[in-house]
């Protein structure tokens, strides 16, 4: 009963210890005294309006420049006009020299810039619900199974408790069979589910033809078939021939921006066409059968889920498309031996098969989270920020000053804030030191509520919340960040080209109204 565990978050529910709520006091009354104007002047609209006058610094500064420009021009007369095409004339050469330097340097960039990539639509598997299970019940099946002793049971029950997830999470129709069957057939059978799911939506709605897609990515961990999962869609929809197809394995939880970068530039190289990207996990043959407690957690967070993604660089279809991306940021720690063995896929002293989590995976995933937003920062920040961080530490660092390092605010670059929904802790984590909202997160919340760790697909069930609440504006910013094995931290950053609506039997069709919901602590 799970996915691929390849995810920091996965340590969710041992970091969420129950915490005891402190009660009573006697209250004591104050004196009233006059305010402290320094400390009670809402320094929000003074940053917002120190924000703004950078931003647009250059456009204040252009402004004089050209009316000055206006008004010397307004003030020629024929003569002044005269002379200075005579001028002109006896310098043609010049005047030569510098048409080529603007035609060919005009060519050169026009021929060598960057294509847009635009997300002309997605689509999230939606799980039947005759396959979802409840907390009493999974401990029930993971006793009569017999391969569990009470202590293992215990702790699975207190991480369901702690860890964030709903009663409506789904596993694999293998997993609900006393006892289990794991087999090579029911694993393909769950990855046809969940691939062809996602990807029949997609092509309904979006009227794409199989011949037009020219470039397939899929990705998934830990579930690496041969024929590959790539191929088994090659052949349910008969793709062409010379389609460039991809298949990524074992590179955890964030390896769905991975998949959306290679996309990007292969479509930087392949002009016209479209490409597929397919991001799941696979549950049925990755579950773990033992008791040693780092092995254990994935069982219990991990859950079915699956989207397809249709990106493409034709022009023409920017007037449908939802998203337009801007940024792709990947960090890899990998060179660390810590980093590189917090996630390990290993064998217990029994012989038993599952994914081990190190004690240090939390401290891990912070530094590479820190080296994301460190490169992510200057590309996607307002100069306001930038220049308030650079300052502040060139106070601590050349002017040894005792001030707090400078966090810098990221509401200011998104609207909207899509956190893999691994597990809760790592969500807590982030809303604290990124000082972002409740409703900044609500979309993560709620997707490890409705649906439980999806593995690299749960950005997209994120976003897929978002537009459901109809909360997405044509202009608005995403920021989709996740996390895996290697250890990885990866950022896909998207801009909305309209106003978005929510696609066609969406995942959270029949379930939006209920949310958000008061998560238990």
């Amino acid at each position: 009963m799970s996915s691929n565990p390849q995810s920091p978050n996965a340590t969710t529910a041992v970091s969420d210890g129950a915490s005891a709520a402190a009660g009573g006091g006697v209250q004591v009354h104050q004196p009233r005294r006059l305010p402290d104007f320094l400390q009670n002047v809402n320094l929000k609209y003074v940053k917002l309006g120190y924000h703004y006058l950078m931003t647009h610094l250059l456009t204040l500064c252009l402004v004089p420049l050209m009316s000055a420009i206006a008004i010397q021009v307004s003030q020629m007369n024929y003569d002044d006009v005269y002379h200075l095409w005579l001028h002109l004339q006896y310098n043609l050469v010049s005047v030569i020299i510098c048409s080529i330097i603007l035609v060919v340097g005009s060519t050169v960039y026009f021929m060598t810039r960057p294509r847009p990539i635009y997300l002309v639509d997605y689509s999230c598997y939606r799980p039947p619900s005759h396959l979802q299970v409840k907390f009493h019940r999974f401990i029930e099946h993971s006793r009569v199974t017999g391969d569990f002793d009470e202590s293992s049971l215990e702790f699975q029950r207190k991480i369901l408790d702690r860890s964030g997830l709903g009663e409506e999470t789904v596993v694999p129709e293998a997993m609900h069979s006393i006892p289990p069957r794991p087999s090579m057939q029911a694993a393909r059978e769950e990855a046809e589910q969940v691939m062809f799911g996602a990807l029949d939506n997609l092509f309904a709605n979006t009227n794409v033809k199989s011949k037009d897609i020219g470039i397939l990515v899929v990705n998934c961990s830990l579930f690496n078939p041969t024929p590959s999962l790539s191929a088994m869609i090659v052949n349910k929809y008969k793709l062409r021939g010379n389609i460039r197809s991809f298949n990524l394995g074992g590179m955890g939880c964030s390896a769905g921006a991975i998949a959306i970068d290679l996309a990007k530039d292969l479509l930087q190289v392949h002009r016209n066409t479209y490409a597929v990207v397919v991001s799941t996990e696979n549950i049925t043959q990755n579950w773990y059968f033992g008791n040693k407690k780092s092995m254990l957690i994935p069982n219990c967070l991990f859950r079915v889920g699956g989207a397809a993604i249709l990106l493409s660089n034709k022009s023409i279809e920017r007037r449908r498309a939802k998203y337009k991306l801007v940024h792709v940021v990947r960090t890899n720690r990998g060179a660390d031996d810590k980093a590189f063995r917090c996630v390990y896929q290993e064998q217990d002293d029994a012989g038993k098969t599952g994914v081990s989590l190190s004690k240090e995976l939390m401290a891990i995933a912070g530094d590479a989270l820190k080296t994301n937003i460190t490169t992510l920062g200057p590309l996607v920040l307002p100069i306001s920020e930038q220049l308030l961080f650079f300052a502040t530490l060139v106070g601590r660092k050349l002017l040894n000053m005792k001030i707090k390092p400078y966090i810098p605010d990221f509401k200011l670059a998104f609207e909207h804030f899509c956190i893999h929904a691994g597990g809760r802790a790592v969500i807590d984590e982030l809303e604290k030191n990124l000082q972002l909202s409740r409703e900044h997160v609500e979309a993560s919340r709620m997707t490890l509520h409705r649906f439980g760790n999806t593995s690299s697909s749960s950005i997209w069930y994120e976003l897929a919340y978002t537009e459901a609440k109809g909360r997405m504006r044509k202009g608005h910013r995403v920021w989709q960040i996740a996390f895996g094995s290697g250890f990885k931290c990866n950022s896909a950053v998207w801009q909305a080209l309209r106003s978005v609506k929510p696609s066609p039997k969406s995942p959270w069709l029949d379930c939006i109204d209920r949310y958000p919901v008061e998560v238990a602590a």
